[in-house]
């Protein structure tokens, strides 16, 4: 059997070369040279654009669009103050509007203000440094916060969330190395939060907010939040001193003895650095903030645009930082905030003043604030949308929102397709929702229909 296989094969290659020699002597007789034959050209297959039309589709009809919203609106889980607009995401023209002009309690749909304030002034690639540095007398140092909310006590091996938050484990391990190659084995330890001023707790928060774990007490220097342990809704009284405390004991089992209890300093101008860490740039801080709804962090990141526009690093510092940013993006209209997270009930967007926002971070002239659309969440699969929409299958993956919710409180703004592929942005907000109420569900089939439209 072997024997008769290979004889067979070399049977095959005689044929085939036999073929090749034929057509390349008819190619030969025919051209009156040896050229080569050149082989069939393969087709190339492309996929289909995203959007349709080249990259938009057509718009959906106002009147059909205005019949079914309408009609959607009137549910009576909504309650009696409800605004919605649509907007064209490449024109900005409106395609609805429903008491779209009138202010409304965002909730958490303000993190999406905070996060293009965020992107605009301090720009993607930016970020947020914890230090150690010299203090003002020999054998002293002192850790100097940066704002950094993520900062984490456990390791990095120990941390399995991406983007990966600096380590307070890493900066004692690295402030260990940098004073025993300079002969230092015994220091005292200050700290410096004082890059934030005013109240660590906003006047205009309920004040169960966080007794109840929703935020730490905003200061500069905190770990994991200001939770007594990762994941734990409790929050620490001092998130300061709590992070001074950690990090000391990190520094002691490097080999580095620490005298004198906690004291809170301000670092010398100038103090020379002895180690830090850094947090993942803004655009991850921007879509972790979105995605998680971070309260604190988007706290931290409202202060830290305080900052680069010269205001004080407060909450009436940060809100006046944040409008002076939307201002200069003309995309200020219709907002006004009293905080960056969106905790406090004095805050007031309309819905016409959100579609617009985001219809400007999701613009191509705008591409540094365009973490905005990958950071929202996705209907059926992430964040705060991942458990929702799940009666409207047609509806999974197709929306990308921001949820907002306080009592009687809930809001939904972002993006979808239309059903011809027509780019658009939404805002849908209700804050006058009865007791008992399922408001969510009526705001999902508001941003269906959009989609279906």
């Amino acid at each position: 059997m072997a024997l008769v296989t290979l004889v067979l094969l070399q049977i095959f290659v005689v044929a085939a070369g036999a073929h090749l020699l034929t057509s390349g002597l008819l190619v030969e007789k025919a051209t009156g040279s040896a050229a080569p034959v050149e082989p069939p050209p393969v087709p190339v297959i492309t996929a289909s654009p995203v959007l349709a039309a080249g990259g938009n589709g057509p718009l959906p009809a106002k009147s059909t669009l205005a019949g079914r919203l309408t009609e959607a609106l009137g549910d009576p889980a909504l309650g009696g103050h409800v605004g919605a607009a649509i907007l064209d995401a490449e024109t900005g023209a409106t395609l609805f509007g429903n008491g779209a002009d009138g202010g409304v309690t965002p909730a958490s749909t303000t993190k999406l203000v905070t996060a293009v304030a965020s992107l605009a002034s301090l720009g993607p690639d930016a970020r947020l440094s914890t230090r150690v540095v010299r203090g003002s007398s020999p054998g002293s140092i002192v850790l100097v916060g940066g704002g950094d909310p993520t900062l984490t006590a456990r390791r990095p091996s120990e941390v399995p969330v991406y983007p990966q938050p600096a380590s307070l484990a890493s900066l004692a391990l690295r402030t260990a190395r940098a004073l025993k190659a300079a002969g230092t084995t015994k220091v005292t330890v200050a700290y410096d939060d004082g890059l934030y001023t005013g109240p660590a707790i906003s006047p205009t928060w309920k004040p169960n907010y966080v007794p109840d774990g929703e935020a730490a007490p905003v200061t500069a220097l905190m770990v994991d939040e200001g939770r007594v342990a990762p994941g734990v809704r409790q929050r620490v009284a001092d998130p300061s001193r709590t992070a001074h405390g950690a990090f000391v004991s990190m520094l002691s089992k490097q080999g580095i003895a620490v005298s004198r209890s906690a004291r809170r300093v301000k670092a010398p101008a100038g103090a020379q650095e002895i180690a830090r860490v850094d947090s993942a740039p803004v655009y991850a801080l921007v879509e972790r903030a979105l995605t998680l709804s971070d309260n604190d962090l988007s706290e931290a990141l409202a202060r830290q645009v305080a900052i680069k526009e010269g205001r004080p690093a407060s909450y009436d510092g940060a809100a006046a930082a944040v409008q002076q940013v939307l201002t200069r993006l003309k995309a200020g209209e219709g907002v006004r905030v009293f905080d960056g997270s969106g905790l406090s009930p004095k805050n007031r967007i309309t819905p016409m003043g959100m579609a617009r926002l985001i219809a400007v971070a999701a613009s191509p002239a705008n591409p540094g604030l365009h973490p905005i659309v990958s950071g929202m969440p996705i209907s059926g699969f992430s964040g705060t949308l991942g458990h929702r929409f799940d009666k409207i299958h047609s509806a999974y993956g197709l929306i990308r929102a921001k949820t907002g919710t306080l009592n009687g409180v809930s809001t939904l703004a972002g993006m979808t397709t239309t059903r011809n592929g027509r780019l658009v942005t939404f805002a849908f907000m209700a804050d006058d929702i009865p007791p008992g109420r399922n408001a969510e569900a009526a705001l999902d089939r508001l941003a269906a229909t959009v989609a279906a439209s």
